[in-house]
This record gives structure tokens, C-alpha cells and sequence, in this order.
């Protein structure tokens, strides 16, 4: 195929414009080591191009294939569409390929396109059978069968192998996965700046595996591969004298790898985990996910993990019988240290006990720096929260407790921190440490998934600002393989915040690969009768509504359709449909003539009238109701309509049971319950400003009354109706409850419940976090148009609310940035507003009476909505509009 289309004879050919940007597989720049053999491709469009008509993609399995014009893996062809994904579509990728790809696309005026850079990615194992090496460990610390008491006691395992190389490679990949924590090395250098590998995963029968380019770290003759194993969440015993939520094992510690070097005359050379590993015990003592680590300075083995080092003296690892769990390719960024925050203050509590502050409430881990003489035993205790006599603060509903780990300094400068656990802090108390160690000592690693920010939200109003500033602090200290609750007591990935609150992760990181990788883990967490249960990774089995909520379990159904309406890939709906159909059969075979009566509520909610069949009824329509959108997406449109008449049979079921005729309320007439009514469509038209107007005098009266299931149904519906004055006064309130409550408290992160900071409980959990999505949507007017998929048409409609006079804010879409700042300064208002190539918008200005407009040529008008906002349909670019 010709690289440009051809021309009409006589008429000359246009210079093609710049390609395509920002070419994504699996919603990551350049994956190295990706299990999926048919991957999702994406990109951008240049300014170039401010709308497309058409695509082609070419795969080769080489850069010099492409610039020669072959696409020997895969050629498109052109297509029609607007489309800025696709799938590849050609023979099947095997274990190990590499490919490059480029895509062009067409303008409105039939014009293609330069072609773009190219993109590159890189197959890992696909199969189990792939791997030339073989699960091992340390022989004290395996175990046949699940024994959480494997290891006890045990310091934690160093495992070696030494390789030869005959000459140096051109290239070099280690494929690595381990059970609970592991940290691999190539000649004592570590071979990623990742910390707590792997993921969460369900690890009998998937374990995350990572894949390395280690051709600069390899050299002719010997080499050693080093890995460091740790039990993680992986294998959690029984711990005496420390806090754990849970005990039990899932694996215990083990890893498998493979290095595959490739040599100039086209050779190679695969050496794996085998016998000839040798193990060794460390100088980590034990590590417990929950309760702490303890380490000994004096126990390092100078050389470990370097060539020429004698290893006579260490055991034979054992290689592990059976298959073992399947090695499958991770799909989304890993955790790493995002942030250091060196200790603010070094105190003395009134006991003399020293302790650090780092400022704010994060998790991560503590980096501990000292000189001290060899044999110093040091304690320390993390903690969100200090006592009134200036010590940290552990309880069972704050952290857990207790947590602390303990250190025992070597020869010389000792620079440490946990290397296989991690922990939620403010502060750190230092038991045992002398006077004259001064702040320095001490500094938080901040960890998260390494998923790119990509929002930015700042008003004129100070305490707006710092209630984005802690609710993003806590999305990011329970941003870890999977979203946690908190950081500390539980760890564990509760999975209502994942879909509640999607918006105000989205608005604030890239999370494309991310969520991916959650669905597979929760898909994977499914039960054979179609139940999601409410955490997954399912370490734990709850029983009752703590195991089967459908506002919890329904995340399998709302999160595809989430990541498709954002980042307009209809992969993920293609892959997860099966398990949807699943569970949406699960919650009609549990169901009562369309009602769903079993859940937790409207968990945390301050109402206590929400009937708990209300709450649950609520998701199981909302599940079938996803179902309609996604099924019609996928153009199977029996299924849509068997979806649309069961969500039909809920709402009748609804309006039956818990309206009152007789006062035209709804389930005891709370906030929850009504704002849960006015949702699924069961309050009449004609009725729904009276529910309004009860709901948004509650709020102005009382606060706000719900949990963390309606919260963000409150801020969408009143937001949706207008009611922004009533939010905005709840925004800025500093009485319980409310947000500003935290900040005046002094939180610094997002708490659990309204009054945490003085209640106590979690000092980090961001399920009450839904008011983000209000700022960014309507404070900003940060939207998708109805209908809109993948950013396709904006709905640019910044609110002005009184005591609020300017908001600046930015998130990124599927086509690119979205950018809005308005100001406004007496009588004149001023908006500025970028537009992404491949998108348009329709921009609404306030409705001031009396006010002239002033607008770019290009802006066209249009018919103004409900509201009475006048407004203008502008294309891609950056505008300004003016009102005076």
C-alpha cells in the first residue's frame, strides 16, 4: 500500500501534515514485557489536525521494515472514523515479540497526514511453558502445602545465581515474578527503580511478572542475578507481639526468572532459575505486612549479589514441585517513590522520646539516616495522629496497633527503610535515638503507582484549594497495586471507591493502564456464581453484606463502562462483557421481585433512615442500567433491551416499596434515600423540584447527611440541577460535617469521616472524596457533552457561585489536555479555554442579565440549554470569551 493515497491526475499533492502524538499500547508509552498478544492502540492528534475522518496503523517487527514501507505484522488499511484507538488485528504475537507500529490519519478535507514516530512494544512469557526457569526459594522458607507459619521467625532469604556470558550481548531481558515481595539485581544493581513488587494479584493462580531491558547492566564472563525475598501480602503469619487485620497464606515466598541474552551473530542464550541457585538468610529479620520489619545492619553480606563473591557456605535453593502459579505479564505502571519529604521538626515528647514530622499524612516509607555506633537499637513507631503528651498515636479504628519497626545500625553511615512493607504516617517516633541526631535523620518516601498527573485544579478561595489538596493526597497514599481504603490497618482493595469515585481519579492521573490492571484483578476475584466480592484481591473472605454488596461488586459492570466512555477503548468492553452478563445474573437470581434486599447501606452516611434494601436496589439498577449503555456499545441489541426491561422492573419495584403516597417521600425521606429515588427515575417529573428543594434545604440545614454510596449521587444531581449554590455553601463550611471541618482541624489528607481529626479513625481514606468531581466539572466546567465518548464533544460550563471569582484548571482526556480559567472582576468576566485536536465544545457563559458577549469569530452559536446560558460551539484551539 502506497504511503499517501494517490491524487487525482494533474492535481498536485499536498505536503502531508504532522502525524499523530503521544502513541500509546495498552495506554503506556513504550511497554516492555505486555501479556496481551492482540494490544489496544491509541494516540493524539497534532494541532494540525483539529478533526479526523480516517486512520491507518502498520505494525512491523522492525523499525527498518516500517521506513522501507512494509507492515509485515499488520496494515489497517484505511479506515473510516474518528476513532484514535484500534486493535491489532494480524497474526498472532508470540511470547517475547517486539514490533513497531506508526498510524496517519485523515483531516476533514480527505488529506492524510504525515505518518507518526514510531512506537515500540515488547511481548513478555505469554505461557507458563515459556519460562525456562523454575519457581525456587530458600529451603526454610517453602512449604508444599498454604502454612502461614513458613518462615517465622526465619530472617528473610537472599537468592543468587551466576551465569557466563561468551561475549558481551546487544541486547538482554530478565523476566522476573516472585511471590509476596522480591527486588531483583544484575551485578549489585538493581535492575528497576520499582519497590513492592509484584502486584496484588490472586498469587496461587496469577502472579504479576515484569520484564527488564538489562543489556547495560550484563557483561562478558561471570554475572550474577540477585533477588531479594520478602512474604509481603502474599504470606502473612501469625504475628506475636504486632498488629495484624488478618493472618493466613496465600504463597509463600518463591520467585522465578529468566535471563535471555542475544548475541551480534543473531544467537542467544536463555539461563533460568534452577538448582544451581544458591540461598542465603539476610539481614532483614522478618517483615510482617501489617505489623513492621525489623532489620540488622550487622547481618549484610558485603557482595551478595556481585560476581567473585564465595558462596560455598550458602544452601542449594530448592526448586518448588508442581507447576506453581502462572507468570503473566504486568499491564500498568509499578509503585515507586514519587516524592521525598524530609523531616519538618524533630521533638521531644514529654517523655523525651524523639519524634520527626514530615508535614503531611502520606504513605510510603521511612527513609532513616544515621551514624551511630555498630549495635544501636533503634525503634521506630509511625502514626498519623500525636497524643496530648507529643507521642504517636496508634488505636485499632486510627492505624492499627501496634506497628513499629526496629533497626540495629552496622559499622559506619547507615541509610535504611523497610524494604518489603510499607506504611501510612505523619510522624515517626524514634525510641533509642541519641539527642544530638537532629531532623535530618528522617524523611518519607512517598509510593504510589507511578501513574501520570495530569489534573490541576486552584480558586481564588484558599480552603477550596486545600480540600482538593488532601482529598488528592489521599487518593494517592491508597494508590498503591490496587486502591486501597487506607494505608495501614486494612491494605486491602475495598472496591466501591474504584467506580464511585472514578471521575476523581481520572480528573487527576492517567489512569488507562491502571484500571486495566484492576479489572483484571477483580475480574479474576469473581466466584463461579458470578459474585464480585467486595474487596479483590479476596485475602480475606468477610461474610454477609462485607462480602456481597452490589455497590461493591457491581465495579465489574460500571468501571469497563467508565474506562470506554473516558478513554473511548471499546476493548475493555470487549473483554470483561462475559464477566458482567455474569454478575448482573448473579444480582437478578438474589433479587426479590426486582429488589435487591441485602448490602451495607449507605455505608458511613450520618442518616441512619436509608433502608438497606433501598441502598441495594439502588446498585442493582444502576448495574443493569451500565449493562443497556454497554451492550449497546457492543451492538448486541437483544441484550440491550432484555437490560432495559429489567431496569424498568427495578424502578416499578422501587417506586412500590419505598414511596410514601401519603407524604410524597421517599425511604424515610433522608437525603440518601430521595436522592437515590430522583436517580433511577422514579419520582414523577412533575414532583422532582420538591424533592429537590427538600434535599438541598436538608443540606443547607443539617449538612450533608449521606455516605460514602450517595455522596458522589448527591454532588452529580444537584450539580446536574443548578443546585450549585447549596454545594458551594457546603464547600466552604468549617462546622461538622463538612470538608472544611478537616482542613481547620489541621488534616492534611482526606479522613474517614467527617470529623476525623478530632474523631480519630483513618487519617487517609478518600471514599468521601466526591466533591472533587464537582470541582473540576462545574467549578471549572470540566465535562463531556451527554453522549460523548472518549472526549469526543466538550461541555465547557464553568459556574460562578458568589464569594468565588476565578478557577484555573486542567485534566487530560483521550484526545488530549482540556484547559479552563475564568476570572471575573466586578462586572466583567473573562474565559479562557483550550480545546484538544479531535474534539469540539460547546462553551456556555453564565447568564448575566444585561451582559455583552464578546467571542472568537470562529465560535458558532447555539441554542441555549435549560439553563439559559448563552452558548457557542467552538472547534480545537484556545479561546477566549468575554462578558461585560
Amino acid at each position: 500500500m502506497p504511503d499517501q493515497p494517490t491524487q487525482d491526475s494533474g492535481s498536485p499533492r499536498p505536503e502531508p501534515v504532522d502525524g499523530p502524538l503521544d502513541l500509546r499500547t495498552l495506554g503506556m508509552t513504550v511497554p516492555l514485557g505486555i501479556g496481551d498478544p492482540r494490544p489496544p492502540f491509541g494516540w493524539r492528534l497534532p494541532e494540525s489536525v483539529p478533526a479526523q475522518t480516517g486512520w491507518q496503523v502498520q505494525v512491523a517487527g522492525s523499525a527498518e521494515a516500517l521506513a522501507d514501507g512494509r507492515a509485515d505484522l499488520w496494515d489497517s488499511g484505511e479506515v473510516d472514523g474518528d476513532d484514535q484507538h484500534a486493535r491489532y488485528a494480524g497474526a498472532p504475537l508470540d511470547s517475547r515479540a517486539g514490533a513497531h507500529w506508526r498510524v496517519r490519519v485523515r483531516d476533514a478535507d480527505g488529506s492524510w497526514s504525515a505518518w507518526s514516530a514510531l512506537a515500540r512494544f515488547e511481548l513478555g512469557l505469554l505461557r507458563p511453558g515459556d519460562w525456562t526457569g523454575r519457581w525456587i526459594s530458600h529451603p526454610a522458607w517453602y512449604a508444599d502445602d498454604v502454612d502461614p507459619r513458613v518462615g517465622e521467625g526465619l530472617p528473610l532469604p537472599l537468592l543468587a545465581g551466576e551465569i557466563s556470558l561468551a561475549e558481551r550481548p546487544v541486547r538482554a531481558r530478565l523476566h522476573v515474578a516472585g511471590a509476596g515481595v522480591y527486588y531483583a539485581s544484575i551485578n549489585g544493581t538493581p535492575v528497576s527503580d520499582a519497590v513492592l513488587e509484584p502486584a496484588y494479584t490472586d498469587f496461587p493462580r496469577r502472579v504479576a511478572a515484569a520484564s527488564h531491558d538489562v543489556t547495560a547492566l550484563v557483561r562478558p564472563g561471570a554475572n550474577v542475578i540477585g533477588i531479594e525475598l520478602g512474604p509481603g501480602i502474599a504470606h502473612v503469619y501469625p504475628h506475636q507481639d504486632r498488629y495484624m487485620k488478618f493472618y493466613g497464606s496465600k504463597l509463600s515466598p518463591r520467585a522465578i526468572a529468566e535471563l535471555e541474552v542475544h548475541y551480534a551473530e543473531g544467537s542467544s542464550v536463555r539461563f533460568g532459575t534452577d538448582d544451581s541457585w544458591r540461598a542465603a538468610a539476610g539481614a532483614t529479620l522478618r517483615s510482617h505486612w501489617f505489623g513492621g520489619e525489623d532489620y540488622d545492619a550487622r547481618r549484610e553480606l558485603p557482595g551478595w549479589n556481585e560476581p567473585g563473591t564465595d558462596r560455598s557456605g550458602w544452601t542449594p535453593a530448592v526448586i518448588i514441585s508442581g507447576d506453581g502459579p502462572a507468570p503473566v505479564a504486568r499491564t500498568c505502571p509499578p509503585l515507586r517513590v514519587v516524592e521525598r519529604l524530609p523531616a519538618l521538626t524533630r521533638t521531644v515528647a514529654t517523655d523525651g522520646t524523639p519524634v520527626f514530622d514530615v508535614g503531611v499524612v502520606q504513605a510510603g516509607l521511612v527513609e532513616l539516616s544515621v551514624d551511630l555506633p555498630a549495635g544501636t537499637h533503634l525503634r521506630l513507631v509511625p502514626g498519623d495522629q500525636l497524643d496530648d503528651f507529643g507521642r504517636v498515636v496508634q488505636s485499632k479504628p486510627t492505624t492499627g496497633s501496634p506497628i513499629f519497626n526496629t533497626v540495629i545500625t552496622g559499622d559506619g553511615p547507615l541509610r535504611w527503610q523497610p524494604r518489603f512493607r510499607y506504611d501510612g504516617f505523619r510522624y515517626v517516633e524514634v525510641q533509642g535515638l541519641p539527642d544530638h541526631v537532629g531532623p535530618d535523620a528522617v524523611t518519607a518516601l512517598v509510593v504510589r503507582a507511578d501513574n501520570e498527573p495530569v489534573g490541576t485544579f486552584e480558586t481564588s478561595v484558599p480552603l477550596i484549594n486545600s480540600i482538593h489538596t488532601i482529598i488528592d493526597r489521599a487518593v494517592q497514599g491508597n494508590m498503591y497495586s490496587v486502591l486501597t481504603d487506607c494505608p495501614h490497618r486494612e491494605k486491602l482493595g475495598w472496591l466501591e471507591q474504584v467506580h464511585l469515585l472514578f471521575d476523581v481519579v481520572a480528573y487527576n492521573y492517567d489512569v488507562a493502564a491502571y484500571y486495566r490492571e484492576l479489572l483484571a484483578t477483580i475480574a479474576e476475584a469473581q466466584t463461579e456464581d458470578g459474585l464480585v466480592p467486595d474487596i479483590a484481591p479476596e485475602y480475606v473472605v468477610f461474610a454477609d453484606g462485607f462480602r456481597d454488596d452490589p455497590n461493591w461488586g457491581g465495579v465489574i459492570i460500571s468501571v469497563p463502562w467508565q474506562l470506554y466512555r473516558w478513554y473511548g477503548d471499546l476493548a475493555v468492553l470487549q473483554d470483561h462483557y462475559p464477566a458482567m452478563v455474569r454478575y448482573l445474573d448473579y444480582l437478578t437470581g438474589r433479587s426479590e421481585d426486582g429488589l435487591l434486599p441485602y448490602g451495607l447501606g449507605d455505608w458511613i452516611g450520618l442518616d441512619k433512615t436509608t433502608p438497606v434494601p433501598l441502598v441495594g436496589t439502588w446498585g442493582y439498577w444502576r448495574a443493569a442500567d451500565a449493562m443497556i449503555n454497554i451492550a449497546t456499545a457492543l451492538g448486541r441489541t437483544d441484550d440491550a433491551e432484555r437490560y432495559r426491561a429489567l431496569a424498568a422492573k427495578i424502578v416499578d419495584a422501587f417506586r412500590r416499596a419505598f414511596h410514601d403516597p401519603g407524604t410524597g417521600r421517599y425511604g424515610g425521606g433522608g437525603q440518601a434515600a430521595e436522592l437515590f429515588a430522583l436517580d433511577v427515575g422514579a419520582v414523577p417529573e412533575p414532583d422532582r423540584e420538591a424533592v429537590l428543594d427538600r434535599i438541598s434545604a436538608s443540606v443547607d440545614e443539617a449538612g450533608i447527611t449521606v455516605g460514602e454510596i450517595a455522596l458522589p449521587v448527591l454532588f452529580r444531581i444537584l450539580g446536574d440541577a443548578g443546585r450549585h449554590d447549596v454545594l458551594w455553601r457546603f464547600a466552604n463550611r468549617t462546622e461538622h460535617p463538612g470538608y472544611g471541618y478537616q482542613v481547620v482541624h489541621g488534616a492534611t489528607a482526606l479522613t474517614e469521616a467527617w470529623d476525623g481529626p478530632t474523631r480519630g479513625l483513618s487519617q487517609n481514606h478518600f471514599m468521601l472524596g466526591a466533591i472533587d468531581s464537582w470541582f473540576y466539572r462545574h467549578l471549572a466546567g470540566i465535562g463531556q457533552a451527554a453522549g460523548s465518548l472518549g472526549w469526543r464533544e466538550l461541555d465547557l460550563a464553568p459556574v460562578v457561585v458568589d464569594g468565588l471569582d476565578a478557577v484555573t484548571a486542567r485534566t487530560r482526556g483521550a484526545r488530549g489536555d482540556v484547559a479552563v480559567a475564568w476570572r471575573r472582576d466586578g462586572e466583567t468576566f473573562r474565559l479562557d479555554v483550550t480545546v484538544p485536536a479531535g474534539s469540539v465544545a460547546t462553551v456556555r457563559l453564565p447568564a448575566w442579565p444585561d451582559a455583552k458577549a464578546v467571542v472568537p469569530e470562529i465560535a458558532e452559536p447555539v441554542t441555549p440549554g435549560a439553563d439559559g446560558r448563552p452558548s457557542w460551539l467552538v472547534p480545537a484551539g484556545t479561546w477566549s470569551f468575554e462578558l461585560g
